[in-house]
């Protein structure tokens, strides 16, 4: 204490001026220490009320527990007096079994009360259901509303009373039926009057009330089981169709009489090669009846349901949509009976399943039948067939063994291979027969399964029927495309053992036939592909497909994992599109596959036309007489050594231009051009020196190849494709003096867009005015060139030569003999 208050001295007091404010600071001390006074007072007094509630806090907690202990040995003895035991142990587990036999009794007495109230309801209903049908509906809505009330409670008491449950499900179904005979042999009455099913337009006047009330009574019995299941199915989408009306059903039975009369036994209607008979009777009913229905019915069930949940159901608030409804069962059961009749034969229940899926179709189209909403497509009897029944594997193996067998005898028949002149236009790549008929064949396996509702079978019919197909196909384009290389390949000609003529037609038009078979086939079916991919029913189907692979619990364990269907399909199937737009497309791998072939099979194709066309010019490259050539040798004749480069030149693009569009035909003659000026210009025109006649010569050899291919492609796109080489010829065989022309090679001719981007440059033929002549010679042209870059450039600008380098200028130049020395 005394070294604390010697600093804080030594804090206050530094120098003499300090003294001076020595009483504040005494002051300030002083009530410092008046306030740690008060506050330890405070505490103190704190620290003594709250020491003083422990005490009696603890001295309440004793007074309670010795308390408990008296009131605890109380109840023991009690125990051990009502027991009858000699220790509290067991006074106590005899006390509780007591206590569990009383609680029984009490439920028992419950369920017996419970019984007794449901067997009053029962009598009460039986009682006043020949007296007044109307009284009869309130008990039996009373037990009804009983069962409902039930369900959740025995699903939170674990399944407790399963058989009360099941008695008072049974009572109440047993009076429902009661109630329903009764009402429907009213109705039954009501409908013989009118002569029911006869053709009728409305309800005579004379039983007008009595049939409102028939259908009115039939009607509220099943109104609450109704408003239940719509209820039950609010949250969710339903998977079932709703049930029938009552009324209707009564209706339906003398329909279904006369249905089970024609249709079965060894009637003559009952065939199984004819199921449209059954199909179309059920149609005619439709349309036969449907005006009475709704003159007769659609007021009453307005009038009945208006403002319910059941009016936003088609099934219950449309009449004509329930009479159909009423007439589906017959017809399924008809179905199973048929199918399993047929089952085995596979022509018979492939027409059976087509004839169904058109019946779908008719009543959707032409009465707009949607029983579950308008907005929730309805399933038809082909899911019913194929789904519940179960045979939609048997029908996928028959659709996939028919299609696989008409595909085998496309690709087999002796025309398969053959191109199809006529098919497309003439401007177009011409495919083979057998890709237009396996195209075709492929659009009606389309056909056959687009009616279909159920996605995963829509989905298993693509990838095991459709897909499937195009990858079968592919690989034969595939194999037959590596034969003709393993069979053109030096190697291949040994091993296959072909003799020269064999060898000369595989290298010639023949090989190029076969060629462009692939070729035809992969681009036709490449460009199919992408339209199927742009149809509406598969980008439908593309986008559920999307919407449930990025819910991966939605993808049906029968279509496989998703890695498989990405496989099959599309990359880009669960992928997100981001950008709000539609990625990929159903047939993105099939058609990239295609595209590769396409792609590989046209590089073939130049590369057979670059190395025959580039033999054949090799006698040409061998002429050595270009600086010693006369003019009179010289005047517009092409060499004799071309002959033969010209020949195959009219050969092969004279049946390019029959098999091939414009565009991929373009795209070829420009690499194969591209390939034909490199080999001049490195064995011909850097080679040799050329005199003036030899350079004319050779500017009349090389037009010459220009004007044989031009013929074919289109006037001025050889010269496009030779730009460099033109140039080069035309600047070797400048005159020594003399007017030269500015010149500017380019295409000539109209060309679509297309066809321009195919080349990808515009341009217009050899024009040639006054104002573009330039006196320049050979010695000014060469001293120019020479000079400098700058200069070379200037020269070659001045001649309108574009693609020469000026290395390029300097190399051409170099082999004019005037300028050798």
């Amino acid at each position: 204490m005394d070294v604390r208050v010697q600093d804080y001295l030594d804090d206050k007091l530094q120098s003499s001026a300090d003294l001076e404010s020595l009483d504040s600071l005494l002051e300030s001390v002083n009530n410092q220490q008046e306030l740690l006074k008060r506050q330890l007072e405070e505490a103190r007094r704190e620290q003594g009320d709250a020491q003083q509630q422990a005490d009696d806090h603890v001295q309440s907690i004793r007074q309670r527990a010795q308390g408990f202990e008296k009131q605890q040995g109380d109840i023991d003895k009690r125990l051990l007096v009502v027991t009858h035991s000699e220790t509290s142990d067991d006074a106590v587990q005899k006390f509780e079994a007591s206590m569990a036999r009383l609680r029984k009794l009490e439920m028992t007495a419950g369920y017996v009360e419970l019984l007794r109230e449901v067997d009053e309801l029962k009598a009460t209903c039986t009682e006043q259901l020949g007296k007044s049908d109307e009284a009869a509906l309130e008990p039996y809505h009373k037990l009804q509303h009983l069962v409902t009330s039930m369900q959740p409670l025995q699903e939170a008491a674990e399944g407790a009373a399963p058989h009360l449950l099941d008695h008072i499900t049974q009572q109440v179904r047993t009076v429902r039926q009661t109630i329903q005979k009764s009402f429907a042999a009213d109705l039954e009455k009501t409908l013989k009057k009118i002569n029911w099913p006869k053709p009728l337009d409305t309800i005579p006047l004379s039983v007008e009330k009595e049939w409102a009330t028939n259908i009115g009574r039939l009607l509220d019995l099943q109104q609450p089981e109704l408003e239940d299941r719509e209820q039950a199915h609010a949250q969710q989408l339903p998977n079932s169709d709703p049930p029938a009306l009552l009324p209707f059903e009564v209706m339906a039975r003398p329909l279904e009489q006369r249905f089970g009369y024609h249709f079965s036994g060894n009637k003559p209607t009952n065939r199984l090669d004819k199921p449209e008979y059954f199909l179309q009777h059920a149609l005619d009913l439709i349309s036969t009846h449907g005006d009475f229905v709704q003159n007769a019915l659609q007021p009453i069930l307005a009038q009945r349901f208006r403002g319910s949940d059941l009016a936003f159901t088609p099934a219950y608030i449309d009449a004509l949509c329930a009479f159909v409804t009423s007439l589906l069962p017959m017809l399924q059961r008809k179905l199973a009976s048929f199918a399993s009749q047929v089952n085995g034969q596979a022509q018979l229940l492939s027409h059976l399943v087509h004839e169904v899926l058109s019946f779908d179709t008719s009543l959707q189209e032409s009465y707009g039948y949607a029983p579950i909403s308008p907005s929730v497509p309805w399933r038809g009897l082909s899911f019913f067939l194929l789904e519940s029944c179960g045979y939609f594997q048997e029908w996928l193996d028959v659709e996939r063994d028919f299609a696989l067998s008409r595909y085998r005898s496309i690709v087999e028949s002796p025309e398969a291979g053959e191109l199809d002149y006529d098919s497309v236009a003439s401007n177009a790549t011409k495919p083979t027969k057998m890709a237009i008929r396996v195209n075709d064949l492929l659009e009606t396996v389309t056909d056959r399964y687009k009616p279909l509702s159920s996605f995963s079978q829509k989905l298993r019919f693509l990838i095991d029927v459709q897909i499937a197909i195009f990858d079968m196909f592919h690989q034969r384009l595939h194999s037959s495309l590596e034969a003709y290389l393993a069979m053109t390949s030096s190697v291949g000609r040994t091993m296959h053992g072909l003799s020269r003529e064999e060898q000369a037609e595989l290298q010639g038009v023949k090989g190029l036939d076969r060629l462009c078979r692939v070729f035809g086939s992969a681009e036709y079916l490449e460009r199919a592909l992408r339209d199927w991919s742009d149809d509406i029913f598969f980008l439908e189907l593309w986008e559920e497909l999307q919407d449930r692979a990025r819910n991966r619990d939605r993808i049906s364990s029968k279509l496989g994992g998703l890695s498989e269907i990405q496989q099959k399909t599309s990359s880009a199937v669960g992928g997100s599109d981001g950008d709000g737009e539609l990625h990929g497309a159903l047939f993105d791998e099939t058609a990239a596959a295609y595209r590769r072939l396409r792609v590989r099979s046209e590089g073939i194709i130049v590369e057979t036309l670059t190395y025959n066309l580039r033999e054949a010019l090799r006698l040409y490259s061998k002429i050595g007489t270009w600086a010693s050539l006369s003019a009179s040798a010289a005047e517009g004749s092409v060499s004799a050594e071309l002959d033969p480069t010209l020949r195959l030149i009219t050969e092969y693009f004279g049946f390019l231009a029959k098999a091939l569009g414009k565009v991929p035909l373009r795209r070829v003659s420009r690499q194969v051009c591209h390939s034909l000026q490199a080999f001049v210009w490195d064995a011909v025109l850097v080679r040799y020196s050329f005199s003036t006649s030899g350079a004319a010569q050779l500017a009349t050899d090389i037009r010459a190849i220009c004007a044989h291919i031009d013929r074919y492609i289109g006037a001025g796109q050889a010269e496009a494709g030779m730009r460099r080489l033109l140039e080069g010829v035309t600047l070797v065989g400048l005159p020594v003096r003399s007017e030269v022309q500015r010149v500017q090679l380019g295409r000539s001719g109209d060309e679509d867009e297309d066809e321009g981007a195919a080349w990808g440059e515009t341009g217009s033929g050899t024009e040639v005015t006054a104002d573009d002549k330039k006196q320049l010679g050979l010695f000014e042209v060469e001293r120019l060139v020479f000079i400098d870059n700058e200069s070379a450039r200037h020269a070659l600008e001045l001649l309108g030569l574009e693609t020469l380098s000026e290395s390029d200028a300097r190399s051409v130049l170099g082999r004019r003999v005037e300028l050798g020395s």
